[in-house]
């Protein structure tokens, strides 16, 4: 199961090169953004503004969580929220149609839940306050959403950057991320299973349904991307410092599949190994419709469409996309919170 490859295919981009000292996106970094994005579907992103220290606090908090003892990981279980918001044990994520060899801690935007009474389409269930060991770990929950708070802001410079490097103007996507952007993370680790064969998998083969990704990596490896038009899995291998960025659905939607939401997968670990990973999904309003950019001539004779299937349609309403992505993944969490709305 252990795939190719050649590492120089992803690209590495420095954020601090993204605008000029005039404040203007600089035209190289506009350009070597969209041709990764564009042939790849993913890069690696250097100097962002998180210090050496900084990351290594947001590293250190998180091993602390995951070696909690198991009673204290599981008063925050994700059956327990109706929001899909806390602790997955290991094995109870599904992706490809199996389970992963993962636990996680999935957190979002702090919001207060909206009685369904009010709610205006099913997704409303997504907004909700995250479950916190604020007791056995209190300084997780500040760490964690500082870094959340950063990599918002990185994110939404990306997202404008984008724009103008398809020919758009720099505010074309701020209607859809204005008032409250719907973004989610998930604090990861991998670990080895006894299991082994071709359906072993840290994380299956998949496309992630947001409108962009920002995942922070240890050292251990094991992500690897299938760039569109190649058969190939390439490896993203473990940059120090960097952010590994790719395309979600949505912009894949917005770009008419110019931009594509790069199938990838997370290999399983080596026995008695262990990898950790902090995800951080950047996607708009639950509410927003992302429909096809106007895109130059030159530019559309390279955007196919979306990539599609019977049983992932990709859907330009942001709620509807990431609520067909959480009742997929947690069967459980819909099962228990949500039988009604399932199918």
């Amino acid at each position: 199961m252990r795939g190719s490859a050649d590492s120089a295919a992803i690209p590495v981009l420095r954020f601090d090169e993204a605008r000029g000292a005039d404040g203007r996106f600089d035209p190289g970094f506009l350009r070597r953004l969209r041709t990764a994005l564009h042939e790849v579907g993913f890069l690696q992103l250097t100097d962002f503004g998180a210090t050496a220290a900084r990351l290594s606090e947001l590293s250190e908090v998180t091993r602390r969580f995951f070696a909690l003892p198991p009673a204290e990981r599981l008063a925050l279980d994700n059956r327990l929220s109706p929001h899909f918001r806390g602790y997955t044990r290991l094995g109870h994520e599904i992706t490809a149609g199996r389970p992963d060899a993962r636990e996680q801690l999935d957190f979002a935007r702090e919001q207060s839940p909206l009685p369904r009474a009010e709610w205006d389409a099913p997704y409303r269930l997504l907004q909700g306050p995250n479950q916190w060991p604020d007791t056995a770990l209190p300084e997780l929950r500040g760490v964690v959403l500082a870094w959340a708070d950063l990599l918002a802001e990185v994110a939404t410079v990306l997202t404008s950057a984008l724009a103008v490097s398809l020919g758009l103007p720099e505010s074309h996507f701020d209607d859809a991320f204005a008032g409250c952007p719907h973004w989610f993370g998930k604090l990861i680790r991998y670990v080895s299973t006894d299991a082994d064969g071709p359906h072993t998998q840290g994380v299956g083969p998949h496309a992630d349904w947001g409108f962009l990704t920002l995942l922070l990596q240890d050292s251990a490896g094991g992500l690897q991307a299938r760039p569109p038009r190649s058969p190939d899995w390439v490896d993203v291998p473990p940059l120090d410092g960097a952010l590994v960025v790719n395309v979600g659905e949505m912009l894949e939607v917005a770009t008419h599949g110019y931009l594509v939401s790069t199938v990838h997968r997370v290999l399983p670990c080596a026995p008695g190994a262990t990898r950790q990973s902090i995800g951080f999904f950047w996607s708009p309003r639950l509410d927003a419709t992302l429909h096809p950019v106007p895109l130059t001539a030159e530019l559309a004779a390279h955007a196919p469409g979306v990539t599609e299937t019977e049983h992932n349609p990709l859907l330009p309403r942001f709620g509807d996309n990431a609520l067909k992505g959480w009742f997929r993944s947690h069967p459980e969490v819909a099962a228990r919170h949500h039988a009604d709305l399932r199918g």
